[in-house]
C-alpha cells in the first residue's frame, strides 16, 4: 500500500510540473517590474532637471533686466529707470549665486567627493556626505564656490558696460551676491581649518550670521553701484 501511495503521489507532482504550476512562495520577474512601474528619478536625471530649472531662472532674471533696461533707455521715464535698477540688482545677485552654487558642484566632482542629488529642487545643487568625505575635499568644494562667484563677476563686467545706473546696478548686484556668500562661508572655512569639523562649524550659521551677511552685501552693492555709475 505504501508503494501504491507513492505511485499515486508521483504523477500528481509530475502533472503539476508539466502544467507549469508555480509554488505559492515563488516570485517572478514580473513582480519586480510591477514594483518599479514608477521609479524615482535617477541621480543624473535629477541633476539635469535641476540644471534646467536653474537655467530658466537665469534666463528669466536676465530677460527682466534686459526689458527694463530697454524701456528705460528708450523712454527715459523715472519708473522705467527705477524698475531697471531693481531688476539689474536682482539679476546680478541671482546670476552670481547660481554660478557660485554650480562651482561648488564642480569642486565636489573634481575632488572626488561623495554627495547626493536631492529629490526636491532648490538653490543647492547637492547634499554633502560629511561622514564619507575628507577635509581636503570639503575645502576644495567650498573654495570652488568663491571662484565661481569671481568668474560670474568677471563675465558680467565684460558683458555689460556700466554706462547707466541700471547697468551699474547689475555689477553692484553681482558684487553683493559675492560678498554675501563670502561672509557666510569664509568664517566657516577659517573655523573648520582650526577644528577639523565642517559640519559643526556649518551648524553655527544662524539668522544673526545671515542678517550680518545681508547687510554687508547690501552696503557693498549700493556702494559699488554708486561708484560705477556714470
Amino acid at each position: 500500500m505504501d508503494d501504491m501511495d507513492d505511485m499515486d503521489s508521483t504523477p500528481a507532482d509530475g502533472i503539476a510540473s508539466a502544467d507549469g504550476a508555480i509554488p505559492a512562495d515563488s516570485s517572478t520577474p514580473a513582480d519586480g517590474s510591477l514594483q518599479q512601474l514608477n521609479p524615482t528619478l535617477t541621480r543624473g536625471m535629477r541633476l539635469a532637471k535641476l540644471a534646467g530649472t536653474h537655467s530658466l531662472v537665469f534666463l528669466l532674471v536676465l530677460s527682466l533686466f534686459a526689458a527694463a533696461d530697454s524701456w528705460s533707455t528708450v523712454t527715459g521715464l523715472g519708473i522705467a529707470g527705477f524698475l531697471c535698477l531693481l531688476t539689474a540688482a536682482l539679476a546680478g545677485v541671482t546670476i552670481t549665486t547660481l554660478v557660485h552654487e554650480w562651482f561648488h558642484y564642480l569642486g565636489a566632482r573634481f575632488s572626488g567627493a561623495s554627495y547626493e542629488i536631492p529629490d526636491k529642487q532648490g538653490l543647492f545643487v547637492f547634499d554633502w556626505n560629511f561622514s564619507d568625505n575628507q577635509l581636503r575635499q570639503f575645502f576644495i568644494m567650498s573654495v570652488a564656490g568663491s571662484v565661481g562667484g569671481l568668474v560670474a563677476i568677471v563675465l558680467l563686467w565684460n558683458s555689460v558696460p556700466a554706462d547707466s545706473w541700471g547697468r551699474a546696478a547689475l555689477r553692484g548686484g553681482a558684487l553683493a551676491g559675492f560678498v554675501f556668500g563670502s561672509c557666510v562661508e569664509w568664517p566657516v572655512l577659517r573655523r573648520t581649518w582650526q577644528s577639523g569639523e565642517p559640519l559643526v562649524e556649518l551648524s553655527k550659521i544662524n539668522e544673526s550670521v545671515l542678517a550680518r551677511s545681508f547687510i554687508a552685501a547690501l552696503l557693498v552693492g549700493v556702494a559699488g553701484t554708486v561708484a560705477l555709475a556714470p
